[in-house]
């Protein structure tokens, strides 16, 4: 005699499965992902000793570029704006900002200022669905198209956002 799954436990399934499989590439991305500052410095917070992605793409004014474009997005996108404190762009700007550079051999500024990144702590007030993921992924993307960055670069780039947002989700409640 075979037993027959109702509709409600076959959508608990997969919800389950998807619970699972984030859970796995989370794991994933947080292994593979380098861990800022793994750039090779002259001292604990001194210049860096070899050429960075940072410094290749054009420094700070590269990253100011990329993450203006970004908020632009943000600011008029109605499901991520609400996560963001509305009288604060500017910090949130210098946020991402000072944390890219410093992720990617530039000043380590961020962790000066802030301590460690600890990204997936400083998410946890708000409900990073997967619908908001790719919202966040959209404007992101829209940004590095305006910075146009070298190819090998631009790939870099576009995986470690990738991994990043992803490692972010934290419901899959919409």
């Amino acid at each position: 005699m075979t037993e027959q799954a109702s509709p409600l436990s076959g959508a608990e399934d997969r919800q389950r499965l998807a619970a699972q499989q984030h859970v796995a590439a989370t794991a994933a991305a947080e292994q593979s992902a380098p861990a800022p500052n793994l750039t090779l410095r002259s001292g604990e917070h001194g210049a860096a000793l070899s050429d960075t992605l940072w410094q290749q793409v054009g420094g700070t004014p590269t990253f100011e570029l990329i993450v203006h474009h970004f908020y632009q997005g943000v600011r008029n996108d109605p499901l991520l704006a609400p996560m963001y404190p509305q009288d604060d762009w500017e910090g949130s700007e210098w946020r991402l900002r000072a944390f890219l550079e410093q992720y990617w051999g530039g000043p380590g500024t961020y962790s000066e200022q802030r301590g460690h990144p600890r990204l997936r702590m400083r998410h946890m007030p708000f409900a990073v669905s997967p619908k908001a993921k790719e919202h966040w992924l959209m404007h992101m993307h829209a940004a590095l198209d305006q910075a146009a960055l070298p190819p090998m670069h631009d790939v870099a780039f576009r995986d470690y956002i990738e991994r990043a947002a992803l490692a972010m989700v934290n419901t899959f409640d919409e």
